[in-house]
């Protein structure tokens, strides 16, 4: 067994510890507890809070190249230690290591990109309509920030969270899932032995009373989440009560449309990627796969293949190729949508069964349900685990249909040699990220990230685009 950590909240500079009473369990071996650490009590979130707005005006007016400075020394911390961060990543979450790592380098060049952009807030000058009247733009930065992020990218969605509000001035308050502390917690501590001043990143631990604590707090100026629909819809409902920023990322159903005419063997690994790597639990997976007829079943049966082929075992194991599910809870909840599926008609061709493996874990079979319809609750409803459902259609335009149907849109993709089709799918499909010939998981650090509906709630997340969530506009008129 490895060693149990002990975590603390990161508050005002300084580790502030509590009782412990909440573990973190290792998925892929549920005797080994990765973590114990105390849940906050409202007077943490107050002082964390307290303390990022005391920090606020000083960091705010800072130099440019001081934030920058300190993000660059962040990125290379992180990738001086993307070995040992990558093994954590992979004992707490269930990631393999190579999915582990990489993940662990993505924050790298998230916070190495944004130190860059720190240097970069663009103004405009203007000329009036008035002679003698000079009109000029300011982004100033916004204030304190509140920032719950999920457990499936338990280092890469806090770097992109943190990254730029940090790096245009502002002070953050953040609360991890309760699933991954250690992994957000290890970043936390990277954090502050950079030299963040006291008060400039704060961390409280905890579940979902702990965020709500944040997200109502009248010192928070802007929230940013991503999680489920469910607990956005009420985060959203109170940031936007009392006027606070908020900006979300809440899933998604998406759609991958394999045509006749696709690279086949192209096409059968971008579903297997999308579809299975990463167990399942990626925001952007592909967990409706469209297929036109010609090629229906020989793609049916090809994926079905490849994903019983797939090595499922512990994230630490150099043989796997899927890990378990983040706890018992997720794992319940993919192989219920498996028997849902069954028997709303679904035809399963392999998977979809829990699996005993020489340590106690959260193992299931990678999934694919052939044969379903656009009705069926697993083609409506995010299950976030290794299932795959196959829809048959005629051709592209039911299949495009078919893919703006429910009410997601974060990624959608197409396989396809057609120039017309592709081209006509990224303009007509409903979903903030469209790929073609790729799979709808995998995006660039420096490229915006969201979705369209209900998928995201405000503005982009990741590359250029953070900079109009995290930076409010100053406009400026003078008379000489």
């Amino acid at each position: 067994m490895t060693e149990t950590l002990t975590l603390t909240h990161f508050i005002d500079g300084k580790a502030v510890s509590g009782t412990p009473s909440t573990e973190s369990l290792n998925p892929s071996d549920t005797r080994d507890v990765v973590a114990r650490f105390a849940e906050a009590t409202t007077d943490d979130v107050n002082a964390a809070v307290a303390a990022a707005r005391k920090a606020f005006p000083a960091w705010s007016a800072a130099s440019p190249e001081v934030r920058s400075d300190l993000l660059d020394k962040v990125s290379n911390i992180i990738a001086d230690r993307r070995e040992a961060l990558g093994k954590l990543l992979a004992r707490e979450e269930g990631k393999t290591v190579p999915e582990a790592t990489g993940e662990v380098m993505r924050a790298a060049r998230i916070f190495k990109y944004f130190a860059g952009e720190a240097l970069r807030r663009h103004g405009l000058t203007l000329d009036s309509t008035r002679p003698g009247i000079e009109a000029s733009t300011y982004r100033e930065a916004v204030g304190v920030y509140g920032q719950i992020t999920p457990w499936n990218f338990p280092i890469a969605i806090p770097a992109w969270k943190a990254a730029p509000a940090l790096a245009f001035g502002n002070t953050v308050v953040m609360k991890p899932a309760e699933d991954t502390p250690a992994t957000a917690h290890a970043l936390a501590a990277i954090i502050h032995e950079a030299g963040a001043p006291a008060g400039v990143f704060n961390m409280v631990l905890g579940r979902g009373a702990t965020g709500g604590a944040i997200v109502n707090h009248a010192d928070v100026d802007g929230v940013s989440f991503t999680g489920s629909q469910k607990t956005g819809a009420i985060i959203g409902a109170a940031a936007v009560a009392r006027q606070a920023r908020v900006q979300m990322e809440m899933g998604g159903k998406n759609p991958l449309v394999v045509l006749d005419d696709a690279d086949f063997d192209r096409a059968v690994q971008c579903a297997l990627d999308g579809a299975f790597f990463g167990t399942g639990q990626r925001c952007t997976a592909s967990s409706r796969i469209i297929v036109t007829a010609g090629i229906y079943d020989r793609f049916v049966e090809a994926l079905a293949v490849k994903a019983a082929a797939l090595k499922v075992g512990p994230a630490l194991d150099a043989a796997s190729q899927v890990g378990p599910a983040v706890n018992e809870r997720q794992l319940n909840q993919n192989l219920s949508y498996v028997d849902i599926a069954v028997k709303e008609g679904g035809r399963l061709v392999t998977g979809g069964q829990r699996l005993t493996l020489n340590t106690p874990g959260f193992y299931m079979s990678p999934a694919v349900i052939a044969d379903t319809q656009q009705t069926m609750r697993i083609n409506c409803e995010e299950v976030f685990g290794p299932v795959a459902s196959l829809i048959r259609v005629k051709d592209y335009d039911e299949a495009l249909a078919i893919a703006n149907a429910g009410g997601l849109g974060l990624s959608a993709g197409i396989c396809t040699n057609s120039l017309k089709y592709a081209r006509h799918y990224q303009h007509n499909v409903r979903a903030g990220m469209v790929m073609v010939n790729l799979p709808t998981a995998g995006v660039d650090y420096h490229v915006p990230f969201g979705g369209t509906r209900r998928s995201s709630y405000g503005a982009r997340e990741q590359g250029f685009a953070a900079v109009e969530f995290y930076t409010q506009i100053k406009t400026v008129y003078s008379w000489s």
